[in-house]
């Protein structure tokens, strides 16, 4: 059992997938920002327009 237990601990291989998923969450939520953002200035650009051609 402590020999499990001992190679339990020392193996790396999961390490890497987790950090490949945080670094995805990180990527997705700065999309998200970003395309919130622009979505929010593009509705502003259109009620402009659209007020102007009224």
């Amino acid at each position: 059992m402590r020999k499990l237990i001992s190679r339990f601990l020392k193996d790396q291989s999961g390490a890497t997938a987790i950090e490949y998923a945080i670094i995805a969450g990180g990527i997705s939520i700065l999309i998200v920002t970003a395309v919130n953002g622009m979505g929010t200035t593009l509705s502003g650009k259109f009620n402009s327009v659209n007020n102007s051609l009224q």
